[in-house]
């Protein structure tokens, strides 16, 4: 559990650089990030290279024992480069290049800016893969920001034609596969397919969804050609990237698969005024953000580097790699946190199992496109609140020493699996069939649901080893393939409780209808038959009502923005159904020593608690209910608690066959003030995903 930041020496006289070092240690700083948009100044010109800066800050870094993430600088390539190349540029679905002048003004797909890429890559690498400062590396910045992942440029359009070629191995399967005899669409050859736009309406579904994965594929191979590099020149270096909140436009598991450490960038309240959130949840929680986008980011990319052996952690290795220290420039509005968030930020990540965090930045630009994003210091060198806070956090992990490496061990086994898979997003976001469908946002609603139950969540690929798993949750997984359904059958035999939410199976991998209708491979196995679907418009609920197998603790709930009409086997529980026409809503499967559970609907924020509570106590979980802005994490014999409320809270965690008073706190205490945190350590680990902890809030 360490600090980091990110600095950039080349924006600040030399004069400064020793003395920002210093303050870096002394602020509890261990890791420092730098040169991610460093190109111009490292190639000034063709062929021409200006280390000396640069080496001069490594070392200066490196004088006061601290450690660098080294970055290649891709993420901006210098104008003479673009002048060189102008094709290189990006283009956007309306025709017109992306235009240099900012950032990330490249096309994904374009040879010879793979090639330039693998160059500078390799230049950095060459001098700095064996400095004894350079601990880490990062490849690139942010893949796809700023809606660059889609490029609709010459090169993007032949390297899809060749994906497309390979893909399907002859124009005749590609016509079959997408049903292009549909309005007349079917091609003679791979090179009469162009991208999907443009066209009079919709495009053919089957052709964006193979356009979406063409274009992921290519930001793997883009991101694989540097691991590469780096690795070739810096063995025994780990190499992560810094991936984005909310962001879905290639599969972040794949590019994964290629790195060692998965890393984000975590900026909770610009989050919180960006997305999906209602009006009322914005302006309450403009201050704090909304306490599970950045639990559920740390979860998600846990799992990113996670080993797939069977019986492996469901997580791998992880870092915070921005985190927000004060108002940032971009979001549509930006609020100042309240004073103690930066440090409930930090500690909240740590307790997720964050091997760093590193604030976003060390000092504010006082020019330039983000000159209104703060960061630790102000431009005139005086600590801002972000750095006091980051101090505090600093002198908190001095003080704890090397007992949290021994407390946090074995570090983080949790019994509650919520799979998130990028194609199924993709699906979704292509077929909607309602304005306001947004399957991230669902993902978020129900993982908010398990987070408010004081339940620790692992989130996973669908290829995830599910064994071990008491309550697996899939609240957006359209597509459900073979191996899919026999990984949550088997792990139901086993005794797991799987939640399938609406529109599970009703997609194959070419985005058809499958044959036996939804839930697809699954169909048998959770005893249920889709038979028709309908979104709801704004204003336009069905009531959920419970039967009599419901029993206790339950009332009536509404479902919102998607409904089914369900076929139900005989020997499925219907546990409620709709109130308008008596049609089973939601269903219950026993499967082995477990059960299969459908959800027909998207259900309203209380539905999900309690769909979800129930199905938790069904696998042996305890379950409690948080206060609204309490939220609880466990890693190894440490329990966090974090007040993200105005509020006065009280909570206190409860080892299993001990007395309360003998959890130690080693922050804070059961009082829990706003904005607080308080870290114990329980003398027995806490049994996994909470079932231990039945204390009220």
């Amino acid at each position: 559990m360490q600090l980091g930041v990110c600095y950039y020496p080349e924006h600040w006289p030399r004069e400064w650089w020793a003395d920002d070092a210093r303050r870096m240690r002394e602020m509890g700083i261990t890791w420092v990030r730098i040169a991610e948009f460093a190109w111009s100044r490292i190639e000034p010109s063709p062929g021409v290279f200006d280390w000396s800066w640069l080496d001069e800050a490594v070392e200066t870094l490196h004088a006061q024992g601290l450690k660098v993430v080294m970055c290649t600088p891709t993420a901006t390539p210098p104008k003479w480069l673009v002048d060189r190349m102008p094709d290189m540029l990006a283009v956007d679905a309306n025709g017109h290049p992306r235009g240099y002048g900012s950032r990330r003004h490249y096309c994904f797909s374009h040879a010879g800016y793979r090639a330039e890429s693998r160059r500078i890559s390799r230049a950095v690498a060459e001098r700095y893969g064996r400095h004894p400062a350079v601990a880490a590396w990062q490849t690139d910045n942010e893949y796809g920001c700023h809606d660059t992942v889609l490029s609709y440029s010459d090169a993007a359009k032949a390297g899809f034609r060749r994906w497309l070629a390979e893909r399907h191995g002859s124009v005749q399967a590609l016509n079959e596969a997408w049903g292009n005899v549909f309005w007349s669409m079917e091609v003679r050859s791979f090179d009469e397919v162009d991208a999907p736009v443009g066209t009079v309406t919709e495009a053919h579904p089957a052709h964006r969804l193979d356009w979406r994965r063409y274009a992921s594929s290519e930001v793997r191979a883009f991101n694989r050609e540097q691991c590469e590099i780096l690795r070739e020149h810096s063995p025994g270096r780990p190499v992560s990237h810094n991936y984005m909140g909310f962001f879905t436009e290639f599969d972040h598991h794949e590019v994964a698969a290629d790195l060692d450490i998965a890393t984000w960038d975590s900026y909770p309240l610009g989050f919180t005024q960006n997305f999906f959130l209602r009006a009322d949840e914005k302006a309450a929680l403009a201050r704090t953000g909304h306490p599970d986008i950045p639990a559920f980011h740390h979860d998600l990319y846990r799992g990113m580097c996670a080993s797939v052996r069977p019986g492996a952690p469901a997580h791998g290795r992880w870092w915070v790699m921005e985190q927000q220290p004060g108002p940032v420039n971009w979001a549509s509005w930006n609020p100042a946190p309240h004073n103690g968030m930066v440090r409930l930020w930090t500690w909240q990540a740590l307790a997720h199992g964050a091997e760093v965090v590193s604030y976003f930045r060390w000092r504010q630009a006082p020019w330039a496109q983000e000159q209104m994003h703060t960061g630790l210091h102000r431009p005139d060198r005086s600590v801002d609140q972000g750095g006091l806070e980051a101090s505090a956090v600093g002198e908190e992990l001095r003080r704890l020493g090397d007992r949290l490496a021994e407390l946090s061990a074995p570090g983080i086994v949790n019994r509650v699996a919520l799979v998130f898979d990028y194609a199924s997003v993709w699906m979704a976001q292509i077929q909607p069939q309602g304005a306001d469908y947004n399957p991230v946002e669902l993902h978020f609603r129900v993982y908010a649901a398990l987070r408010g139950l004081g339940l620790d969540v692992d989130i996973v690929a669908p290829h995830a080893d599910m064994s071990g798993y008491r309550l697996i949750v899939l609240p957006v997984q359209l597509h459900v393939d073979a191996a899919l359904a026999a990984s949550l059958e088997q792990a139901a035999h086993a005794g797991a409780q799987v939640v399938l939410g609406p529109r599970t199976g009703s997609k194959t991998d070419r985005l058809s209808i499958p044959e036996g209708l939804a839930p697809g491979p699954l169909r048998h196995a959770v005893g249920v038959s889709v038979q028709r679907v309908a979104s709801l418009p704004p204003g336009l609920a069905a009531t959920l009502l419970p039967t009599a197998d419901l029993a206790g603790g339950w009332t009536s709930t509404d479902v919102q923005r998607w409904r089914e009409d369900l076929a139900v086997d005989a020997d499925v529980t219907v546990e409620a159904v709709f109130g308008d026409d008596g049609r089973p809503a939601l269903t219950r499967k026993p499967c082995g020593a477990g059960a299969l559970r459908y959800v027909a609907g998207w259900l309203d924020e209380p539905g999900w608690r309690a769909t979800l509570q129930r199905a938790a106590e069904a696998a042996g979980l305890t379950a409690e209910s948080l206060h609204e802005g309490l939220r609880i994490s466990r890693i190894g014999a440490l329990t966090l608690a974090c007040n993200f409320s105005d509020a006065t809270l009280h909570w206190q965690p409860s080892a299993p066959d001990t007395e309360p008073a003998s959890c130690l706190p080693l922050i804070g205490g059961a009082t829990l003030a706003p904005r607080g945190i308080a870290l114990w350590h329980t003398p027995t680990a806490p049994s996994p995903s909470g079932a231990d902890t039945a204390a009220q809030a």
